[in-house]
C-alpha cells in the first residue's frame, strides 16, 4: 500500500497512528464517511469526516464528525468569518490534492486553515481520512490539531 501524502506527513512528524484500510465501495444512498463507519463498525463519533467550505470566500477545512452535520454559521464564526458555504467540489480537490471522500485534513497540497470539532478531543484517538477512499487514519485528536494547525470549536451539529 502506497503511503498518501497524509500518511507521509504523519511518519515525519513521527506521531503513533494505525491505518484502517476498508472496501471503499458503498451504496449511492450512503456517504463516504458512514461507509467508513459502517465497514469499520467504528463510533460514528470517533469517525470524523474532512468537508471544505468557503469562509467569507476563502477555502477552509472542517472536521465534524459522521454522526452529525456540519453547522455552517458556527464554522464561519470559529474562522473569524461572517458567512460560510460548502465549496465547490473540483476547488476542494484541486486545492487539497485529494478526490472526494478521500479529502483528509493532513498532508493537503496547500494547507488550509482548519476547524476541529471540539467533540474530537473527548476521544482518547479519533479517525480520519487517510487521503484516499477506502483508508482512514486513527490518530490522538491532539496530534490532528497540532499538525493541521487547528483551532477547536462547537461547529458539528448531531
Amino acid at each position: 500500500m502506497a503511503a498518501t501524502p497524509a500518511v507521509r506527513a504523519l511518519e515525519k512528524a513521527r506521531v503513533a497512528h494505525t491505518l484502517h484500510p476498508y472496501d471503499p465501495e458503498h451504496p449511492s444512498d450512503q456517504g463516504h464517511g458512514e461507509a467508513a463507519v459502517a465497514a469499520l463498525g467504528a463510533d460514528p463519533r470517533q469517525v470524523f469526516k474532512t468537508l471544505v467550505a468557503r469562509v467569507d470566500g476563502a477555502l477552509t477545512v472542517a472536521v465534524v464528525p459522521v454522526s452529525g452535520t456540519l453547522d455552517l454559521k458556527a464554522l464561519a464564526a470559529a474562522a473569524g468569518g461572517r458567512k460560510a458555504a460548502m465549496a465547490d467540489p473540483a476547488d476542494a480537490e484541486r486545492t487539497t490534492g485529494y478526490v472526494l471522500g478521500g479529502i483528509s485534513p493532513l498532508g493537503q497540497r496547500r494547507a488550509l486553515p482548519t476547524v476541529v470539532d471540539e467533540s474530537a478531543l473527548g476521544f482518547a484517538t479519533v479517525m480520519v481520512s487517510a487521503g484516499r477512499r477506502g483508508l482512514q487514519v486513527e490518530l490522538p485528536p491532539a496530534d490532528l490539531v497540532r499538525l493541521t494547525r487547528a483551532r477547536t470549536a462547537p461547529i458539528g451539529r448531531c
